[in-house]
């Protein structure tokens, strides 16, 4: 296994979990509103929920699904230093988790889809620990944390499924370190696609075709590299025939060669 498909592996990881939740925002977000759907009926339960849970439990679960929250593009979802009460996770959209150093750099952590959690930096500390910013328009649905914790008292399946979510952000954290300390900048391109694409498969869409929601200059602060960097690397893997780009459009042409970088 070559280092990229690895780091991409590990990444890839991450436990989802669809029904998560609210903390204020400083940039006053619409407020929020109950769900359009049950998490039973949503489209993404096979992804986010534990396939185990009975008819009782999944009624029980939606009972304490509060609200979804609609956050257009370049809102804050949260903040740094806001408190910890909920949950979050992406339904619709496509979030970045961003951390601003003492010197005033912004660090790009990590970008969520549909099905993937947020917030859960915040349950170490009682207060989150980065930005989380929507990179399109977007909907979140929100559970407060104190709630989750009963329902995983009582549901061994519901306790399980949050253990594998929390666990999936170590390996996501690891497959980073592991991506910026050891791969060269056209393998840490790579990764990101071949980790990208994965996940859109997971999710029912085309794992070869897909269109970026962040800037090649938010990719490089994620992958460490400069913006020129990302540039030059994009179009090193299409001139090698390896994918095709347009704008923010991939077409994933060989994914064996990719993976394989």
């Amino acid at each position: 296994m070559t280092s990229a498909t690895a780091c991409a592996s590990a990444a890839s990881n991450v436990a989802p979990f669809t029904y998560m939740a609210h903390a204020a925002s400083m940039n006053s977000p619409p407020p929020a509103t109950r769900p359009d759907t049950n998490c039973s009926a949503c489209s993404l339960h096979s992804i986010c929920m534990p396939s185990q849970l009975s008819a009782t439990e999944l009624a029980r679960l939606d009972a304490i699904v509060c609200s979804t929250r609609l956050v257009r593009r370049g809102e804050t979802l949260y903040r740094a230093g806001d408190a910890f009460k909920s949950i979050y996770a992406v339904r619709v959209g496509c979030f970045k988790t961003v951390i601003t150093h003492r010197d005033g750099h912004e660090q790009v952590t990590g970008f969520h889809i549909a099905g993937e959690p947020l917030g859960l930096d915040g349950v170490c500390s009682d207060e989150q620990n980065c930005d989380a910013i929507a990179l399109e328009d977007s909907k979140v649905c929100v559970i407060p944390f104190d709630l989750l914790e009963d329902l995983c008292h009582d549901v061994k399946a519901m306790q399980q499924h949050v253990h594998r979510m929390m666990s999936g952000e170590i390996v996501r954290e690891s497959g980073l370190m592991m991506m910026l300390g050891t791969m060269t900048a056209q393998q840490r391109v790579a990764a990101f696609l071949i980790n990208l694409s994965s996940r859109m498969k997971m999710r029912g869409y085309s794992a070869a075709q897909f269109n970026l929601r962040m800037t090649r200059e938010e990719i490089g602060s994620y992958l460490g590299l400069k913006l020129e960097t990302v540039s030059r690397m994009f179009s090193k893997l299409q001139k090698a025939g390896v994918i095709d780009t347009n704008g923010k459009q991939v077409h994933i042409l060989d994914s064996e060669k990719l993976a394989g970088v």
